[in-house]
């Protein structure tokens, strides 16, 4: 079976809502920017109600918007020198910023081609149930400290593929004011 791993395949409630607290934007500032209510934006977060098409269209676009990829020379510098399987990706959009030569060694292609794209389509299905689980653990509050921890399959995708091993998750703020997600493989399974 083949699953539809985009970010865009998760609930827009739930994408709206990372997005908004990951940036640390009230739910008031975000309905005004959409040009909707508070309590509108609210019920969409909370999947109670789904926005208009044009509504949805404005939120689409504000989501897949991408942003520069400048993260701190000295933090890509020791993801790039680290002897471990780790790489670093916006914790919103899921897209690539930095990679071990480890992790880049499991890869069947060159990371640089995938700088800034989202890598949520080679997402095993332990990791999507994990990436559900977030609000409700509390990765996305602005005092989240600590790590997630979990074992994953593995997938033999033809470009990238995934070892079955324990993955570690952990945020991580960028000059830039995003949040980044690095992501270390602790063990081979």
């Amino acid at each position: 079976m083949e699953l539809d791993l985009k970010v865009s395949a998760l609930p827009l409630g739930c994408r709206l809502r990372r997005f908004r607290r990951l940036r640390q934007i009230k739910q008031e500032t975000l309905a005004a920017d959409l040009g909707v209510s508070q309590g509108l934006l609210s019920r969409w977060e909370a999947g109670q109600h789904e926005p208009s098409a044009k509504a949805r269209a404005r939120v689409e676009t504000l989501l897949e918007r991408h942003e520069s990829v400048g993260i701190d020379l000295t933090l890509r510098r020791l993801i790039e020198t680290a002897p471990f399987p780790v790489h670093l990706v916006c914790d919103d959009t899921h897209a690539l910023l930095s990679v071990s030569p480890a992790r880049q060694a499991q890869w069947r292609i060159s990371a640089a081609s995938f700088f800034g794209v989202s890598l949520w389509r080679y997402a095993t299905a332990e990791i999507i149930e994990r990436e559900l689980q977030l609000q409700e653990l509390g990765w996305f509050e602005e005092v989240w400290s600590g790590a997630v921890q979990f074992t994953t399959g593995g997938s033999d995708d033809p470009d990238m593929p995934i070892p079955p091993s324990i993955i570690r998750w952990e945020r991580i703020g960028i000059s830039d004011g995003r949040v980044g997600r690095l992501v270390t493989s602790i063990d081979p399974i």
